[in-house]
């Protein structure tokens, strides 16, 4: 697969990723209670464990959180990228709804201080890891037509997962951590 494969596939994850945004901006738009409700679970089931630990704490786990969510997407590939497909289309709504509401209360410089730091490092990291999700299902689909060999052709998409996406999101966990909350509190 070349470059010009990968490109192709992470422009398409991007092209599904802000549709799903939009999605999510335009239902907080027309109802704010959803974005409320996106903000509250969010808070629950991910925030809340986070806000008590260290800065080198609180790195690490972004850092595993992210790798996970990029692993599902690279390896829902082998669903022919419908799985891939499908993260990349929730993460893109609840990211979104969180931003709609939180612009309506704070801000767009709110915003923009709270996301392009380390989302400098993450959003692309995830765009590329559904990428090379979606040309695993390629594979896979090129393999059961007779055409190639899916699990070789594997190899070479996990190295540049371990390549590009490892280190983007290294360095994203270290920002988010470090750098973004200093950022925020010059804003607010």
């Amino acid at each position: 697969m070349s470059e010009h494969w990968l490109a192709w596939a992470a422009g398409f994850a991007a092209v599904v990723f802000a549709v799903a945004v939009a999605f999510g901006v335009v239902v907080v738009t027309r109802d704010p209670g959803v974005g409320e409700e996106v903000t509250t679970l969010f808070a629950e089931q991910v925030a809340g464990d986070l806000r008590s630990d260290s800065p080198a704490v609180l790195a690490v786990k972004l850092f595993l959180n992210n790798l996970t969510a990029c692993l599902l997407l690279f390896l829902g590939g082998a669903s022919l990228g419908i799985i891939t497909v499908l993260i990349l289309s929730a993460n893109g709504f609840l990211i979104g709804a969180v931003m709609e509401l939180v612009r309506q209360q704070q801000g767009l410089p709110y915003i923009a201080a709270a996301l392009i730091p380390h989302g400098i490092f993450e959003i692309p990291a995830f765009l590329i890891a559904g990428g090379l999700g979606l040309l695993l299902g390629l594979e896979l689909t090129a393999e059961w037509q007779g055409n190639g060999d899916a699990a070789a052709r594997a190899a070479p998409l996990a190295r540049l997962f371990l390549r590009i996406v490892v280190p983007l999101l290294a360095a994203a966990a270290v920002v988010e951590a470090f750098i973004t909350p200093a950022i925020l509190s010059m804003i607010v």
